[in-house]
This record gives structure tokens, C-alpha cells and sequence, in this order.
């Protein structure tokens, strides 16, 4: 299993990340983090909302296109946590709020409209019997590749998926299949620290961590613990 920490640590620009898994205790893990090289995309925060966590702008004088920037990137539904780098959390909570399946759900979605990156849309699913990540992604001719992977729980293990592999021109999309990583064992505030302090200084913007029951939020902008 990889070391997600070294792993990031090494990766000056993932991009949008998710990390979901379980801690060695069993318990499930959720990470997710933003990163941004323009001024509009380091105008952001992470703010609690009743059903998980929402993007805003940190100066709202400077926020110019909020499109792909302003979302709900996390929302829970009953048992079953969402996770997304988009506005496609909407779309799944919606989809199994009428008894449909996440896939019918994405089959509707496509990678995000900016040209040339065309980011992908990554998405991951938390539920008592396991996770699921997914990736939305611009392929040969400008279709649609869709991937889905699912996974049952194991202690100590996760999987990790990012928007982007480093810098380039186009960004270069995540390739191959998400990042098999080991979980360590320390509490929500520690791994939210480690996986925050893995990230360039540079390009980080904010940071959730849920596990244990506590639920961590770090934003460059402004520091804090939401618990």
C-alpha cells in the first residue's frame, strides 16, 4: 500500500483529492481537499453546512465566475455519505433520494466544460458495506469515459483518486485506477494536520477530514476545526 502522505507530499499539484477508507480500527475515513493556481480558485473556504460541508468565497468582492468553483462538496443522505469535487454531489444525493443508483446518477454528468483541462469529475460514496469512487473524464474525440470502482471494507486500508497528475498544459487528467493507501492510525485532527502539511504550501486551499465521529475543516484563508 502506498504511504498517502509521501504519496502527496511528492505531487505539487493533484488538484481536487478524495481518500476514503477505513482507519485500523475499522471505522470509515473521509478526506477531501482543493487546490488552486488561480486567484479565483484560492478565494475559497470550507464552511459546515446541516448535511456535510459547501464552498464559498473567502472575499466575495473577488469571486468572478462561480460556476465549477461554488459547490456542496459533501452531503449525506440517510446512511450513505457523498463526496464530489462538483456540483454532481446534488445530482447523486438527488438520484438516491428517489431510489436510483449513483451510476444512473453520473450517467448523466460529464467532465467539467474547461477548455482545454476539462477537468474530471471525481466522485466517492461511503456506506456502512463499503465505498465507491468514481471519474468522469474527457477521452479520444471529446467523449465521455466513465470508471467506477467499489470496495469493501478493510482495516487499516483506502483508496485515493485525484482531478489531476501535476502541472502541464493541458492539466494532465488522473490516470489508471485510484491509489490503493494505507490509513493511518491517528485521530481525525492528526491525519487532517499530516494530509494538509502534504500539500504544497503554495496551492492549497482547504481540507476536510471526517472520521471517528469528528469532522475537521482547514482552509488556508482561515484556519480552523469544525468538530
Amino acid at each position: 500500500m502506498t504511504d498517502i502522505i509521501s504519496y502527496l507530499a511528492s505531487r505539487p499539484y493533484p488538484g481536487r483529492g478524495i481518500l476514503l477508507g477505513n482507519a485500523p480500527d475499522g471505522s470509515p475515513v473521509c478526506a477531501y481537499f482543493i487546490m488552486g493556481r488561480s486567484e479565483n480558485s484560492r478565494n475559497r473556504v470550507f464552511e459546515a453546512t446541516e448535511d456535510g460541508i459547501r464552498t464559498r468565497a473567502f472575499d466575495e468582492a473577488k469571486l468572478r465566475d462561480p460556476s465549477l468553483i461554488i459547490y456542496h462538496p459533501v452531503r449525506r443522505v440517510g446512511d450513505t455519505l457523498i463526496v464530489t469535487n462538483g456540483d454532481q454531489t446534488d445530482t447523486i444525493r438527488d438520484f438516491l433520494a428517489q431510489g436510483k443508483g449513483v451510476c444512473d446518477a453520473l450517467a448523466t454528468r460529464t467532465f467539467e466544460p474547461d477548455t482545454p483541462n476539462f477537468t474530471p469529475r471525481i466522485s466517492g460514496i461511503v456506506r456502512p458495506d463499503g465505498y465507491m469512487l468514481s471519474i468522469l473524464k474527457s477521452g479520444d474525440g471529446g467523449c465521455c469515459e466513465r470508471f467506477y470502482y467499489s470496495y469493501e471494507p478493510a482495516a487499516g486500508e483506502g483508496h485515493f483518486l485525484s482531478t489531476y497528475e501535476g502541472f502541464g498544459a493541458p492539466l494532465p487528467s488522473f490516470s489508471g485506477e485510484p491509489v490503493k493507501s494505507a490509513i493511518p492510525a491517528m485521530p481525525a485532527a492528526g491525519l487532517a494536520a499530516a494530509l494538509w502539511d502534504s500539500l504544497d504550501a503554495a496551492n492549497r486551499v482547504s481540507l476536510y477530514v471526517e472520521a471517528a465521529g469528528e469532522k475537521i475543516i482547514l482552509n488556508k484563508n482561515v484556519r480552523e476545526q469544525c468538530l
